[in-house]
């Protein structure tokens, strides 16, 4: 059923869950995985007094850096074929870099992590995922992880 699946990844659960569920899915069906991880170079106010540091954006690598590598892992655990990607958002919505990353890779289905914000958080923070959701012209599954059920008691 479907061939070619694409997961975007960030470094939350809610994206190793959506990978866990992309991996069964191409198991089953014989697919292949394409993996694909924005790196969004937000920018940030800085204290003249400290200097342009730019450790927000070596964080950000390497926070996509661990995300991909976790991915390769489970895709040769799960023995399923796949690549991973790195992309830089450069300033573009990361929705729209992710849905073009999709149909370059003609997937047959995307698949990501919904982190489960309501309220301020979610409008604070926005939602790649429902951006994605709102414009996307193939499949998509939302594989949620919930921030309260998730959170220690």
């Amino acid at each position: 059923m479907y061939k070619r699946i694409f997961v975007a990844l960030d470094d939350g659960p809610s994206a190793r869950l959506a990978l866990d569920e992309a991996i069964r899915i191409a198991a089953a069906s014989g697919g292949a995985i394409t993996c694909a991880h924005v790196v969004e170079h937000r920018p940030k106010l800085v204290d003249v007094g400290e200097g342009f540091s730019g450790e927000s954006e070596v964080s950000a690598d390497d926070a996509a850096t661990a995300a991909l590598e976790d991915a390769k892992t489970m895709l040769e655990q799960g023995r399923v074929p796949g690549t991973v990607r790195a992309l830089d958002a450069y300033g573009e919505n990361v929705a729209a870099v992710l849905m073009r990353t999709a149909a370059e890779a003609d997937a047959d289905l995307i698949v990501m992590g919904a982190s489960g914000r309501h309220g301020l958080k979610r409008l604070l923070l926005g939602s790649v995922a429902e951006s994605l959701l709102r414009a996307a012209d193939r499949p998509v599954l939302l594989v949620r992880h919930d921030e309260k059920e998730a959170a220690p008691a």
